[in-house]
Formats: structure tokens, sequence, C-alpha cells
């Protein structure tokens, strides 16, 4: 391997971070308690959401809203191809049947038309993606979901800081969920945020993160808790840890120093890339407000003798790393057996995944980076060209 390699991520972990983590672990109290509690606090506040509930993934966050909605078997769940397996794997965890609708190619995020072509009488919930921190288009969205009574749970994995107008992502639908995995723009190390303004529904989801134990088990151990509790339902082991929680709430302190560096390394990317007409650079659609998570470039169709795999192993050669976002779920065997999809059925999902490739950006990424990774790029075009 390239001793110079750039990798595709690295997490940003600074003396802050690190002495946070080392305080939980030197007050004994490393299970969900105070910090969880401080985190949630100050998520909320910066969302604008009334509840966020720190959960041990995204996934298990959406798994929860879903459950706490109510979606079950005989249900239908709308979502998107271009998403990673996660997204799929909650709504068949439910025993519902996931429904997919393709996306927009200028966003890779869910198409209302296509969602609006999928929905059924059995359709209950819809399940967005904010793919690569660019905003699906919630107020056509709910548009469809409201007055169906269609509940509305949205995967922001990779959304945190973004934003429609002045309103950030967290406060549309019925639940938000954000991940704090350690290559998102935030981390906890592993980790995840539901928000919502509906208290039944938080409530809800407190109890069965917590093995649906009543909300005093968390405090049993403290001076002021008891050791007696109930089940109130057959819950799941889904709750944040205070060891999480400090990480988390230490690097969310920096969330403005890092999202100004995201958009700072985007921005050169896409002056790079603007007078190469072979490839096709993110944007940011107005009126929203790109959170950068990914840089995913796509090759204009036709315009190299190569393909996107290709790219992606001549980019290695040249010591950068690089990812795809995503293989589309109806590529993947499990769901081609269990619901008859196959390559084709999602004519723009496919046509995306065929070009794009996510390249490096992270904080701890500088511009002689960018200039590097689009250098690399620019070579590849001049060799390659039809």
């Amino acid at each position: 391997m390239n001793e110079d390699f750039l990798p595709y991520n690295l997490p940003d972990i600074g003396d802050d971070e690190i002495g946070a983590v080392t305080e939980v672990l030197r007050s004994g109290w490393l299970a969900p308690g105070p910090r969880v509690r401080a985190f949630e606090a100050e998520f909320a506040a910066w969302t604008g959401a009334k509840h966020a509930v720190a959960l041990d993934s995204a996934t298990a966050g959406m798994h929860l809203a879903l459950v706490a909605l109510g979606i079950g078997p005989g249900d239908e769940v709308i979502t998107t191809p271009t998403t990673f397996a996660a997204t799929v794997n909650v709504i068949v965890h439910t025993g519902a049947t996931p429904v997919l609708a393709d996306i927009g190619i200028d966003d890779f995020c869910i198409d209302a038309a296509a969602v609006e072509g999928a929905l059924t009488p059995r359709t209950k919930a819809l399940m967005p993606v904010h793919h690569g921190g660019s905003a699906c288009r919630m107020p056509e969205l709910l548009a469809l979901a409201r007055p169906r009574g269609i509940r509305v749970v949205e995967d922001a994995a990779h959304a945190l800081g973004t934003a429609i107008g002045a309103r950030a992502i967290g406060t549309f639908g019925d639940a938000t969920v954000f991940s704090f995995y350690p290559t998102k723009n935030v981390t906890s190390g592993r980790g995840g945020m539901l928000t919502t303004d509906d208290d039944e529904l938080a409530e809800r989801c407190r109890l069965l993160a917590l093995h649906g134990m009543s909300n005093d088990a968390w405090d049993r151990y403290t001076a002021r808790g008891s050791w007696a509790y109930q089940v109130l339902a057959p819950g799941y082991n889904y709750a944040m840890s205070d060891f999480q929680a400090a990480l988390g709430h230490a690097q969310f302190a920096r969330i403005g120093a890092f999202q100004d560096a995201r958009r700072r390394l985007a921005e050169r990317y896409n002056a790079r890339f603007a007078s190469v007409p072979e490839v096709i650079a993110p944007s940011e659609r107005g009126g929203t407000t790109h959170a950068w998570h990914l840089y995913v470039l796509r090759l204009r169709p036709g315009s190299l003798d190569i393909g996107r795999d290709a790219v992606i192993s001549k980019l290695k050669e040249r010591g950068i790393g690089t990812s795809v976002h995503f293989i589309p779920i109806h590529h993947h065997p499990y769901y081609r057996e269990a619901y008859g999809w196959a390559p084709g059925d999602f004519p723009v999902a496919d046509a995306a995944f065929e070009g794009m490739l996510s390249l490096p950006l992270y904080t701890r990424m500088s511009e002689s980076d960018v200039d590097r990774v689009a250098d690399a790029v620019e070579g590849i075009v001049r060799e390659h060209r039809i």
C-alpha cells in the first residue's frame, strides 16, 4: 500500500474529546446517564426539535421509530433504492414490506413523483434519505403523506447540518434519525439520535430503547433510584452509553467549525471540476443547506473510454481512497430474491450508480489534499476522454 495513501475518510478527534471520554472512564459511570441527557438536550435545542433520544446507532433509531409508530405486518413502507441496507432492513425487521421509489438524478434523493406512483392503500410510512447531506424535497413529500395519514421517518444519517431554508433537518417528519458512526460529520464512535416533536412518540422510543423498562429504571443505580422497575413492553437494548455520549457531545461542540471546513473543501472541489465537462459535481439546491457529508462525483455518461470501477482503481493506484454510495438495494441478492427486484427496475438509481464515486471529504483534509485528488481525477480524464 502507498505510504502516502490519502484515505477516503478519517475521524477528527481532539484533546477535548479525549478529555471528555477520560472523565467518564474515571467517573465510574458508563451506562446511560447524565452525559446522555446533556447531549440530548443540546442536540434538541440545536435542531429545534422538542425531543432528542440518544441511541446506540441510527439503525436502532429507525427501527424504534417504525415500531413506536405501529408499523408492522401488512403495512408497506416506501423508501429509496439509493441507500445503505440498514434503511430497508429496519422495515423488514418490523414485518412490514419495503417498497422502493426511484430518485432524482440531481441530488440522489427520493423523487416525489415516484413516491406518488408507489402509493397503495397499504402504505403506512415513508422513509426519505437525505443522501450525502443534500436535503430531500420535504415539502413535496409531506404534501403526499400528511393528507393520507402516512407517517414520515427521515433517514438523516448524512444530514447533520442540512437545512431547508432556516429550518434544520430534524423537524419535518414524525421522527428523524441521525448517525454518529465514525465516518459521519460528528461521531460518538457509534451511535445515533432520534428527534421528534411528538411527546408520545418520544416517550415510547425511550421506553423501547431500554428493554421496555419503566423510565425510572434509568436511575436505579443512583442514590435517588430504586432497584424496582417494571417492564411495560418487549423492548430492545438500544440506549446510548455515557461513554459514547461524552465523545459525541464533545464532537458536537465543534459542529460549526466542522461544517465550515467541509463547505470550504467541497467548494474547492467544485471550483476545480467546473472546467472538467466529463464529470458532474454535486451541487447545493437553492433554498437548502448541504451538510457535505459526502462529495459524490458522477462521471458524465459516454464521456470516457473506461467505467467508474476503472476510475476508482486508477485513483487507488495514485494513492487515493474512494467509496460508492451506494450499491442500489435492488442489486443485492437478498432483496432480489425476497422481493423480486432486479437491476433496471429503478432506472435513475441505476444510471446514478453506474457513474458515481465518493471522493475523500473530511475535516482533517487540507486544501492541498483536495488539489491532489482533483489533479488525479483530471489526469485520468485526460487519459481516457473520448
